[in-house]
């Protein structure tokens, strides 16, 4: 990259304190001049691993990488696209290249800022320079704010997500933009979003299955992060309204969800501290959440062992912590995990995913080994 090409770059990447998006306005009649990166750029050992990923894998698999190195020990054998959340790594492009993977960056934005169609413009374009540089296949769209069906945040969302498509698969041949909608279509944190309109406009959607204690309407008690009923119901009201299933990936937790109890009935029922949120009285607030590496170490500890609700079918276990207090975790297990897997292929989804990759312990050590490599088996349907 020529050194005005890298002065303009790092203006768009680090724009210094301000109004939000000047920066990229005002830069982007030079930035739509930048040239393409040049192969001898490259930060692969084989520059042909700087080429875009191009294939379409008939079962897609999507990893969410947050940083550290983990990304080593993932089941390559099954990965399909990776989404960094976490500080960008050449090393891990290049190696998921080598295995036939994409790998695409983060999305996400300000709805207000997106009403005006030359931001939007802007925007993308910084999106698509990013991804050129360094050496990535598109992007995964991850904005969860809130949207009234009658703003103009609503239709402004969908035209985003259809110029974004528009413009990554123009620049970067074989590249792949998706978007990360609430496990449900029902406005779930009002999020109330033109869902029919985004699947058309993208390469699919990634449905994040978690998270479903956000807005508690009911008894303000301990439940499952992603209940095998409530979950898969979901997918049926996303295909009545006329998206297709190929346009659908299932996103499940790699991470369950710590409650304290106000109270332990001996029927494991375990209430929780009302906390509000986005007009719920009661939500997974109460808790916090904790990455299956932790819950794996802690569970033989606890003073129930793993029990499993048949209602949910999902496994949970009870703590007393140092204070003397009870807590009752919820989490997802490889059977848990194996039975929604299988409905991808019963439904006929795009694929299955998980939030995040990182939370797996891949230490070495036998037992962990051993649950590492059962919850990545997990993701592979089984009918």
């Amino acid at each position: 990259m020529s050194s005005s090409s890298l002065i303009l770059w790092r203006l768009l990447a680090c724009p210094r304190s301000g109004a939000p998006g000047i920066a990229p306005l005002l830069l982007l009649p030079l930035l739509l001049l930048l040239p393409v990166p040049a192969a001898a750029n490259c930060p692969c050992q084989d520059p042909a691993l700087c080429q875009p990923i191009r294939r379409r894998p008939d079962f897609e698999v999507f990893a969410f990488d947050v940083g550290e190195k983990t990304w080593k020990s993932y089941d390559w054998s099954q990965i399909t696209t990776v989404a960094v959340f976490g500080k960008y790594d050449s090393e891990l492009m290049c190696y998921a290249h080598s295995k036939g993977a994409r790998v695409v960056l983060k999305g996400d934005v300000f709805l207000k800022d997106i009403i005006d169609p030359t931001f939007r413009a802007s925007w993308i374009a910084q999106k698509v320079m990013v991804a050129k540089t360094q050496y990535m296949d598109g992007i995964n769209i991850d904005i969860e704010q809130e949207v009234n069906c009658s703003s103009p945040e609503y239709n402004a969302l969908t035209a985003l997500v259809k110029e974004t498509t528009e413009s990554f698969h123009r620049e970067i041949e074989g590249s792949q933009v998706t978007f990360d909608v609430a496990w449900s279509s029902k406005c779930i944190d009002r999020r109330c979003y033109n869902y029919t309109g985004i699947a058309d406009a993208c390469d699919f959607l990634f449905v994040m299955s978690y998270d479903e204690q956000s807005q508690v309407w009911s008894e303000c008690i301990a439940a499952a992060n992603a209940p095998y009923n409530q979950t898969l119901a979901a997918y049926d009201e996303y295909i009545e309204m006329g998206i297709n299933p190929k346009k659908l990936v299932m996103g499940v937790p790699w991470y369950g969800y710590d409650y304290t109890c106000l109270t332990l009935s001996e029927d494991h029922v375990c209430t929780i501290a009302k906390v509000p949120f986005r007009g719920a009285p009661c939500s997974d607030a109460a808790g916090h959440q904790v990455p299956y590496k932790i819950i794996m170490k802690q569970v033989n500890s606890s003073i129930s062992g793993i029990q499993w609700n048949k209602d949910q079918q999902a496994p949970y276990y009870n703590y007393k912590d140092s204070a003397g207090r009870f807590h009752q975790v919820w989490y997802d297990n490889p059977q848990s995990i194996s039975l929604k897997a299988a409905f991808t292929q019963t439904r006929g989804l795009r694929g299955i995913g998980m939030w995040n990759a990182n939370c797996l312990d891949y230490s070495g050590e036998a037992v962990a080994k051993q649950q590492t490599e059962e919850m990545w088996k997990a993701l592979k349907p089984k009918l």
